[in-house]
């Protein structure tokens, strides 16, 4: 799985607007300047792990938020990442999985 660095910045940025919190703020907390976080956030800098484990820390978020988009203790999240990869596939894998599905509810398992 290759990461995509501009989405990974928007994420980023997206949830620091989210609970209000600045830049400025964020890079104090890292112990960067203004300009990394920024850079981070537009996907120009490749950030280390290490890094985006300080901004989850900071940011209260997960790492597979960041990473996938997808919040992982939410309600759906089985279903939002069921309907993602479904509407990946070809037809004929979407009625192999729907004759699937379908062995899976007959079954008593």
């Amino acid at each position: 799985m290759s990461i995509d660095y501009k989405l990974l910045g928007i994420r980023i940025k997206q949830k620091r607007k989210e609970i209000g919190k600045t830049q400025e703020v964020l890079a104090e907390s890292l112990g960067v300047t203004v300009g990394y976080v920024s850079q981070i956030e537009r996907g120009i800098t490749k950030v280390n792990l290490e890094t985006l484990s300080e901004i989850c820390a900071i940011l209260d978020t997960d790492l597979v938020f960041f990473l996938t988009g997808i919040v992982v203790n939410q309600k759906n999240y089985f279903q939002e990442d069921l309907i993602r990869k479904y509407s990946n596939l070809s037809d004929n894998k979407k009625k192999l999985l729907i004759n699937f599905i379908d062995l899976l509810c007959e079954s008593e398992i």
